[in-house]
């Protein structure tokens, strides 16, 4: 192999370490990967905690380029998420309002999140679980979801899935884009992102504002509940030589969110939250013995801070103080014990750390509660034959407050065509440990366990008339145990819960010529309720059924895009007696865009253009019919 070759492939391997590897924006962008022209759509990181080719792991994972996502037009995170197979959402109101995203049928607190790498869960919710209501697209340039456990790289709450999101890259050129848009319920955003490389040093810095007027968040309200929100984003990288590296990110959200108290003496009332969101990361990277081992040793922060409050209320639990804190260390490592097996490994400590304080409880101080765990894994990847890629690893964690916990997981991919057809099938275990709130005193039970879930799937890929047809088939299968539910006998959180969910997902992507382009899915998601009681057999609250989407995108001969996107969602029930039925839906919604030059493109979106009505959670509010126009600059 040349030698500048090696040198790039060892470089993006050591960069694969992260979970936001440093790829060229642009999923056509083809680079060299261990001896493979490989575009980066094609490569994914949420499978081994490293940059692995899609077609070598038998994780069903997607990713959602930049490029998607301008050719998408959508504003928050759940608007593209709800295209992907077997994920839905429940919000309780407008964009900014609280949302949560289930993956496979599992429950939101089940679903891993990180930004740029670090882990963004909140530790002073009840259960531990990511608000995406404050997720907004801004300057994304990569979402990777992972659906089904993965604990092994992952550890705790990867029991659902993993969704690792990406902010703009530094890049080799001086480059600086930037958006601005208005429309609908006095909607209007702004961001922008520079980046380049002097030397040796190459950086990324960006940021952005959204404002809504915002809907009732009750349906029944005729106030409106609007949304402000600032972001900034920030990456640094200092190559000091081939083989050592260091690689510095951080995020920062603030929003303030208006919405109605549900136990209001009207549905027009005037609560509102101010949610602060950092992430901070600090990284080393290294590559030694020709290539052959890469290492990372990293620190990151993350520190989440709400705080509420109901005008007029005096004593409402809306007014409120919580902090989440996590502080982590790892280390990380791959080592080629030969060219056809590689070996992950690592070790993490991770402090957690979550206080409340509820002024109307008393007044005296915050609760507070914190612990600990310490962890270790190891991975093996091996290509005994052509085209056939076995996967195996165990982890293992030990906390401070819970005991220990191992888990296993392995995996096959085997194409026997180079590529064409696909073979996959994974078992993965999952688990999540008890949040602060539902486990340690003051707050909670100190005797529950982790959440456990143990998963399977398998499924083929077929790619047609040199991908111009690509399908594709996955069966899952996954059982929760001691999953974590209040008792009402105990009046305390308790392991009493038992789920079960099975399904299919089906997804066909058609691109006869580079201009026109089709993306389909349909997922059928049957989560039950197998725990003992009233509700045995019973669907899980809020999971769809059936769920699917249809896209389609013509970039005309004059420069003109236009596109236009159906999604359906199933019935459901919202809550778990499966008394209180959520209609099914349908949303339409059409996009057009025009470079008016190299440097300028604007654009213009319909979304929900039918004016449908509809509900994610009962008596909450959801968009009517809006329209938006923007214009995008990229130099």
């Amino acid at each position: 192999m040349p030698k500048s070759i090696l040198k790039c492939s060892a470089a993006i391997a050591a960069l694969g370490l992260l979970p936001s590897a440093a790829w060229a924006q642009g999923s056509e962008q083809e680079i060299i990967f261990a001896d493979r022209r490989i575009t980066e759509a094609e490569i994914v990181v949420t499978a081994n905690g490293t940059a692995t080719p899609a077609d070598e792991t038998g994780q069903a994972i997607t990713v959602i380029d930049r490029k998607t996502l301008e050719t998408e037009q959508s504003v928050s995170i759940t608007e593209i998420l709800r295209k992907v197979p077997s994920v839905t959402f429940a919000s309780n109101g407008g964009i900014g309002s609280q949302t949560s995203v289930f993956i496979r049928g599992g429950e939101s607190s089940q679903t891993l999140v990180l930004i740029d790498g670090v882990r963004i869960n909140d530790p002073s919710s009840p259960n531990s679980a990511f608000d995406f209501g404050a997720l907004l697209t801004g300057n994304i340039d990569r979402v990777e979801v992972l659906r089904g456990p993965n604990s092994v790289i992952w550890g705790s709450q990867a029991m659902g899935g993993v969704i690792s999101v990406r902010n703009a890259q530094p890049s080799e050129r001086l480059a600086v884009n930037a958006l601005a848009e208005y429309g609908s319920f006095d909607t209007a955003q702004a961001r922008a992102n520079v980046s380049g490389r002097s030397g040796f040093v190459s950086g990324s810095i960006g940021g952005g504002y959204f404002r809504t007027g915002g809907i009732s968040a009750l349906s029944a309200g005729t106030e409106r509940d609007g949304y402000e929100n600032y972001s900034a984003n920030g990456k640094l990288k200092v190559e000091f030589s081939d083989a050592f590296g260091l690689d510095i990110r951080g995020y920062y959200n603030k929003g303030r969110v208006e919405f109605d108290d549900p136990f209001g003496a009207s549905p027009d009332t005037f609560p509102v939250t101010d949610n602060e969101q950092f992430i901070g990361y600090v990284g080393l990277n290294s590559s030694l013995i020709d290539d052959r081992l890469k290492q990372r040793l990293s620190y990151s922060r993350t520190q989440i801070s709400r705080v509420g409050k109901e005008a007029d209320v005096p004593f409402s639990f809306n007014d409120n103080r919580l902090k989440g804190e996590i502080d982590r260390f790892e280390y990380a490592g791959s080592f080629a014990v030969a060219d056809a097996a590689t070996l992950i490994f690592g070790a993490e400590h991770e402090r957690s750390f979550a206080s409340s304080f509820f002024p109307a409880g008393g007044g005296a101080g915050p609760d507070v509660a914190k612990y600990s765990v310490t962890s270790g894994y190891g991975q093996l990847v091996v290509k005994p034959v052509t085209g056939l890629t076995l996967t195996g690893g165990i982890r293992y964690d030990d906390y401070s407050e819970f005991g220990g916990q191992t888990t296993f997981g392995a995996n096959f991919a085997y194409s026997p065509n180079g590529g064409n057809t696909i073979f996959r099938a994974t078992y993965a275990e999952g688990f999540r440990a008890p949040s602060l709130t539902e486990a340690l005193p003051p707050f909670g039970n100190a005797a529950l366990k982790p959440e456990t879930a143990k998963s399977y799937d398998a499924g083929i890929e077929q790619h047609f008339l040199d991908d111009k047809i690509i399908t594709s088939a996955t069966y899952f299968r996954r059982k929760s145990n001691d999953t974590i539910a209040f008792s009402f006998d105990t009046f305390q959180s308790e392991n009493i819960a038992r789920t079960r969910a099975e399904g299919l997902e089906l997804v066909l992507s058609v691109r006869p010529t580079d201009s026109f382009s089709v993306n389909a899915h349909y997922s059928l998601i049957d989560t039950t309720n197998r725990s003992a009681g009233d509700d045995f057999g019973n669907r899980l609250a809020r999971r769809p059924k059936d769920t699917a989407s249809l896209s389609a995108d013509w970039k005309t001969p004059l420069g003109l895009a236009l596109g236009g996107t159906l999604t359906i969602t199933g019935d459901s029930f919202n809550n778990a007696a499966n008394t209180v039925r959520l209609d099914s839906y349908v949303l339409a919604g059409l996009r057009a865009s025009y470079p008016v030059s190299d440097q300028f493109e604007i654009f213009a979106r319909a979304d929900n253009l039918f004016d449908e009505q509809y509900e994610t959670v009962s008596g909450y509010g959801t968009y009517g019919r809006g329209g938006y126009v923007g214009i995008r600059a990229k130099f």
